[in-house]
């Protein structure tokens, strides 16, 4: 008898598996945030064809927002991968709460093209270099560093640095919002100074390929 469940159990799940991976994953986006979502999408020509649902989620830990892969996705080339950017309903920061959808919009474009700069991120990777990631951003920190910085640095590099320091500037200049929340942030991601610098340096490179 027992034998009978756990083949059963494992029937089960293989069939799980299967449908998930056999599924065609496709861009979802809620209707709320469609415009600003697809104005950040606008800057990232190169993620053109891959597909990227939209959820809210009631609350997601130390993050407002979060960009995974999806464990099908794990499993096919990074071609025919897909991926789930989960934003929190609501967030809150020593006693102040905002809704997610209230922030300015310039904020919240900010905040996605950041999540679509670790898509750019885990594109560039194999699924076993993804899958350690996973490992190493959960165990340290100055990996967890290196992540958030390179995120950062696809969005600026994609014309998108405008809306990046008005999400820092929201964050680091808002009255309400804890110290400890701002120095995370600090800590882990550009400045709105190395963001500046870092668009000198395109401008520069720009200008030199044009004399």
């Amino acid at each position: 008898m027992r034998r009978k469940l756990k083949l059963l159990f494992l029937a089960i799940i293989a069939v799980f598996l299967v449908v998930h991976i056999l599924k065609e994953p496709k861009t979802t986006i809620p209707k709320s945030i469609q415009d600003e979502v697809e104005i950040a999408l606008g800057h990232f020509s190169e993620l053109e064809g891959i597909p990227i649902a939209f959820k809210f989620k009631k609350n997601i830990k130390k993050s407002v927002m979060q960009a995974q892969p999806t464990w099908s996705g794990l499993l096919k080339p990074r071609s025919k991968r897909s991926y789930v950017i989960l934003i929190s309903e609501k967030f809150k920061i020593s006693g102040a709460e905002f809704k997610t959808v209230d922030v300015p919009r310039d904020v919240l474009i900010g905040w996605i093209g950041h999540e679509l700069g670790h898509v750019m991120d885990y594109q560039e990777r194999g699924n076993l270099n993804l899958i350690g990631f996973g490992i190493r951003y959960v165990l340290l920190k100055e990996f967890v560093k290196k992540a958030e910085r390179a995120a950062d640095s696809f969005a600026v590099s994609r014309g998108m640095s405008e809306y990046i320091l008005k999400t820092k500037r929201f964050i680091l200049n808002h009255s309400e919002i804890d110290d400890v929340y701002k120095a995370r942030i600090k800590q882990y991601y550009l400045s709105p100074d190395e963001i500046m610098e870092m668009v000198e340096h395109q401008d520069s490179i720009r200008d030199n390929n044009l004399l």
